[in-house]
């Protein structure tokens, strides 16, 4: 009366399946893209606000992202435009929030390496933006 099923359920689990990575593999791909996001936006802020710090710390940035994952990061031209006050406070809050990010993941990571870099460029955002370091 009833055909039985020959294949299998899309809702079975599957097991042993395709590449599983690590914890730290997935800690380190997930730190890579934060960092690399950083670096888009301290580009931004080096095309608007030219300074040796910036570009300093683009460099550390790149070099610890090649590091990490063995290729140049990719990198665009920045965008031209906006070149206002409020424009260059807003990259400086995208910075520090994805400085926070790459801190908290490169801590659960264990890497001192970018957990120094990434509290370096928090800390330099936060001066950038007026914001006492009393909380940190």
């Amino acid at each position: 009366m009833y055909e039985p099923i020959r294949t299998k359920s899309v809702h079975s689990h599957v097991h042993g399946n395709g590449p599983h990575r690590s914890r730290r593999e997935e800690l380190d791909i997930r730190l890579a893209g934060h960092l690399t996001a950083l670096l888009t936006v301290t580009d931004e802020l080096r095309a608007l606000t030219p300074s040796a710090a910036l570009d300093g710390a683009a460099r550390r940035l790149a070099d610890r992202i090649e590091r990490m994952s063995g290729t140049t990061p990719l990198r665009a031209a920045p965008t031209a435009g906006d070149t206002t006050a409020a424009r260059v406070t807003a990259l400086h809050q995208r910075a520090h929030m994805l400085a926070g990010q790459a801190l908290v993941v490169a801590h659960s990571a264990g890497d001192s390496a970018g957990t120094a870099l990434a509290a370096e460029r928090l800390r330099a955002h936060a001066e950038a933006l007026g914001i006492a370091e009393d909380a940190a």
